[in-house]
């Protein structure tokens, strides 16, 4: 189920994509709406009348729930389902769902965890509703249905505190390993981009590892790290595989996974890997840039890996192999284009990172400034009216 509300820039008139993440959840898409409105309603989100044609749709395709595209306020989920008589979950329950089923770390199940008890918490109201509130007796002011609520929403809140106090200790390793390869001078490179873009497949066709890949949403959500030998270099760079972004993802999900982001935000370099063949490639691309200037990685530099050339047409393959593109007024960066499945390009691109590692190691080696006896630094000399001017 799609809602246009107001004639939103990011709406998927399709619903392609959310389809392929109830897929990537097990589910089987039997029937699509779309519906467009100024403004959501506060009880049903859709309004009555949009209600009553999907619960018709539900009977007649004997449907198990309905998905909707966007996020539901806790009283129209709890109202729509029992408008419609089945199951209802919004955008966030669905990434959520597929999270907890891929996660496979102990730092990722943690971050996944939290991220489900945050929006538990906000539906806890309603879930009681056979325990109603009741009034009589001496002194009773509230029905048991209030105590439950209240012993579920402290149960909660004292799972998310010792949840976040276990990520953190995660991240403080993280942390402590990241400082132990900046002191070996490791350049590091972490794989950012668009969920399905074939970042995983990138990761395994560049360091010859066994990471999991597969046409899904979300196929990866633990960060993976290995190491690359780059022979144009003659060294070797720590190359990282994250999880993959995805439009409107969800705040939880973003303060959930910040341990996790956080090796792209500190990394030397990132490759984004674009979907050269996906029509959406302008918006998922942009979509990208906004979470990594979401997560403090907006100035990390980037190189820019166009993947999938195996899908594209002769009429749409690149004449070069890798070119520079204007990404925003001023600002230029350096493109590859490669097909992770084939091979094809991907001494390019190697060719690419050695050049950009070259630069930075070397960056790191330059001898320190020159300084006089006293250990004050030399002057130096700059261009000016006079033959020679010194600061």
């Amino acid at each position: 189920m799609g809602v246009d509300v107001g004639g939103a820039a990011n709406f998927d008139a399709n619903l392609d994509e959310l389809a392929l993440l109830a897929a990537s959840a097990g589910d089987v898409a039997v029937a699509r709406v779309i519906a467009r409105r100024r403004a959501p309603d506060p009880a049903l989100f859709v309004g009555s009348g949009k209600a009553d044609e999907i619960k018709a749709l539900v009977a007649g395709t004997q449907a198990h729930g309905v998905i909707f595209d966007q996020a539901l306020s806790p009283a129209q989920q709890r109202n729509l389902e029992r408008h419609l008589g089945v199951p209802v979950a919004d955008r966030t329950a669905l990434i959520l769902d597929i999270f907890a089923d891929r996660a496979q770390s102990h730092e990722g199940k943690l971050q996944v965890e939290l991220a489900r008890l945050q929006y538990m918490a906000t539906r806890l109201v309603g879930r009681w509703s056979h325990l109603e509130r009741q009034q009589g007796g001496i002194g009773t002011r509230g029905g048991p249905g209030e105590a439950q609520i209240e012993l579920d929403r402290r149960m909660i809140g004292d799972r998310i505190k010792t949840v976040k106090e276990r990520l953190e200790k995660v991240k403080r390793q993280r942390g402590t390993q990241r400082k132990a390869r900046e002191r070996r001078g490791t350049f590091s490179v972490s794989l950012v981009g668009y969920t399905n873009a074939g970042k995983s497949t990138l990761f395994n066709a560049l360091v010859k590892a066994k990471a999991y890949a597969a046409d899904q949403l979300f196929a990866t959500l633990d960060t993976t790290t290995r190491s690359l030998w780059l022979g144009e270099a003659q060294a070797s760079v720590s190359l990282s595989d994250t999880v993959g972004f995805i439009r409107d993802l969800p705040h939880k999900l973003v303060d959930a996974f910040r341990a996790t982001l956080q090796e792209a935000a500190e990394a030397d370099l990132l490759l984004h890997v674009v979907d050269a063949a996906s029509p959406l490639q302008a918006e998922q691309q942009a979509e990208v840039e906004r979470v990594l200037a979401e997560i403090g990685a907006g100035d990390v530099p980037q190189l820019l890996v166009y993947n999938k050339l195996d899908l594209l047409e002769d009429s749409l393959q690149p004449r070069e192999p890798a070119d520079w593109v204007e990404v925003h007024p001023g600002v230029r960066r350096r493109r590859v284009f490669v097909s992770a499945r084939s091979g094809q390009g991907l001494d390019v691109l190697r060719q690419a990172i050695a050049e950009i590692a070259l630069e930075h190691l070397n960056a790191g080696r330059r001898p320190p400034p020159a300084t006089l006896p006293d250990g004050s630094p030399v002057p130096t000399a700059v261009s000016g009216d006079s033959p020679l001017a010194l600061h």
